[in-house]
């Protein structure tokens, strides 16, 4: 079989390239870019440090392709980490941006403030740390056993807080599905209706979840949480987060269900929370309303994106 031999007009491609089609043909090195893929207690994420680059543009579509567990790296959530903007207060020691597998934008992550606090705290040797999000400051704090614990500020209890589209009281709503219904609803951040039932084995999430994050009670949609009292020291919770499905824990959710079955004389003010990743143990601060959570962090792999092709993936 004749040996090919490369034409001596056209120059060898290099490894670690790609053709830029739409530079007329032209050969340049691909743009790379970190990515840190961590998790709480499986709730995982791909984070992105963009506080000294300028170049990562993360786009709606292109935060979805990145999260596509098929054809990206796949998360539950894209977290970006970003400088806190002049003028708004130096309280804060990173900005935290939180994007759905849709691409939309998120207020408030639980888990993902512990793996963000944890990585900032590793680059500074400071044991206390603040992330800013588009919803607010959120204290944490590294524990001697390695969890951490986030200050997830004030439960929001009013219907306007949530919102729910019109006025109710938010310890008893009037939603329903087939057997489930009469949840309550808070905001840790972003909104969370609680429905309690008395057997969670019986709970299918793809059933519920669905349309009930959906229903027009919620304009901007809601995080579904199903929850059983164990004791009053003990809950038990499924979640079907807003845009990204059933996950196997959320932090704000365990917040929520916390708060809600307090409200609902089901539980104290201090219980563990237990998800399918894992146990979280939630505390609603009597003194100021505020929501603890104290849970783990981990790094489950490191590696680069591909800008250029992120893109094109996006299209």
């Amino acid at each position: 079989m004749p040996r090919r031999h490369a034409r001596a007009d056209v120059p060898p491609v290099p490894r670690r390239c790609h053709l830029d089609r739409a530079a007329r043909g032209r050969i340049f090195p691909a743009v790379k870019f970190p990515f840190r893929k961590m998790h709480g207690l499986g709730n995982d994420f791909v984070v992105l440090d963009a506080r000294r680059r300028a170049d990562l543009r993360l786009t709606p579509a292109r935060a979805a392709a990145l999260a596509d567990r098929h054809t990206g790296v796949g998360c539950d959530q894209v977290i970006v980490l970003e400088p806190v903007e002049a003028g708004q207060g130096a309280t804060a020691d990173v900005f935290m941006r939180i994007r759905n597998p849709d691409g939309s934008e998120a207020g408030a992550c639980g888990n993902a403030t512990r793996c963000v606090a944890h990585l900032v705290a590793a680059e500074t040797g400071r044991p206390r740390v603040t992330v800013r999000t588009v919803s607010g400051d959120l204290p944490a704090e590294a524990l001697p056993d390695g969890l951490w614990r986030v200050d997830m500020g004030p439960a929001r209890l009013d219907w306007q807080d949530i919102p729910l589209a019109r006025e109710f009281d938010t310890l008893h709503l009037p939603l329903s599905r087939g057997p489930i219904g009469d949840p309550a609803a808070c905001s840790l951040g972003n909104p969370h209706a609680t429905f309690f039932v008395p057997d969670l084995s019986r709970i299918r999430l793809d059933t519920f979840g669905p349309s009930l994050e959906r229903d027009p009670l919620f304009p901007e949609g809601a995080n579904i949480g199903f929850a059983q009292a164990i004791a009053p020291d003990h809950l038990r919770l499924l979640m079907w987060e807003r845009s990204a499905g059933p996950t196997r824990a959320c932090g704000s959710g365990a917040c929520a269900a916390l708060v809600n079955a307090h409200r609902r004389g089901l539980a104290g003010r201090r219980a563990t929370v237990s998800l399918p990743g894992g146990d979280l143990l939630v505390e609603w601060r009597e003194e100021d309303g505020h929501v603890l959570m104290t849970g783990p962090v981990a790094t489950a792999f490191t590696g680069e994106l591909d800008l250029e092709a992120l893109s094109a993936a996006a299209a």
